[in-house]
């Protein structure tokens, strides 16, 4: 007799799980390697376990995009509640969490969603679609020049950090940080 029907399920745990070893997956042996097989066998669960979350390999990147960008929008949320200056709000709250000296909260995810998003045109979509979307949420605020260019360098600044391919120096960071907040703010 197993124990399996013994243990407490717990379904949001194991759909972490999952998540976190396709994260993983993906930054140390690219995108190819994430196959339902692999993360099943990595994250310890049975195949069928899997596809109770996750039916096929697009519900899984899709499953890790709607993670990360919830937990981005939450993290920026906060950001802008306690930003006074309305002109650029979603812009200096954008900028701060995607570009936080050290490399941003959930940053290994970024890393392979950042993978992702180059190999999935489905997932590029689905990122135009939130980056239109919070350009319309805030168009009152946040679409002058100056903001949209402080987003573009946060952006480039994120794939930098991703790919590791510039190494700033924690003073050149806040010197690059406090050039763009005040940027944000004209």
């Amino acid at each position: 007799m197993t124990s399996a029907h013994h243990r407490k399920k717990q379904p949001e745990l194991v759909r972490g799980q999952l998540l976190k070893v396709a994260a993983r997956l993906m930054i140390e042996k690219g995108l190819p390697s994430v196959t339902l097989d692999a993360v099943s066998q990595s994250a310890g669960v049975s195949k069928g376990g899997l596809l109770h979350h996750f039916p096929n390999k697009v519900s899984l990147l899709d499953g890790l995009f709607e993670s990360l960008v919830d937990n981005l929008d939450e993290a920026i949320e906060a950001r802008m509640l306690i930003d006074p200056q309305p002109r650029g709000r979603f812009t200096r709250a954008y900028l701060a969490v995607c570009f936080v000296p050290g490399g941003m909260p959930e940053g290994e995810a970024w890393k392979s969603l950042t993978i992702a998003l180059m190999g999935e045109p489905y997932l590029r979509e689905r990122w135009r679609q939130w980056v239109a979307g919070r350009a319309a949420e805030h168009v009152g605020t946040d679409s002058s020049v100056n903001a949209e260019l402080v987003r573009f360098a946060a952006d480039g600044l994120w794939l930098a950090e991703a790919v590791e391919s510039h190494a700033i120096e924690p003073d050149r960071q806040r010197e690059l940080m406090d050039r763009l907040v005040e940027l944000s703010m004209l």
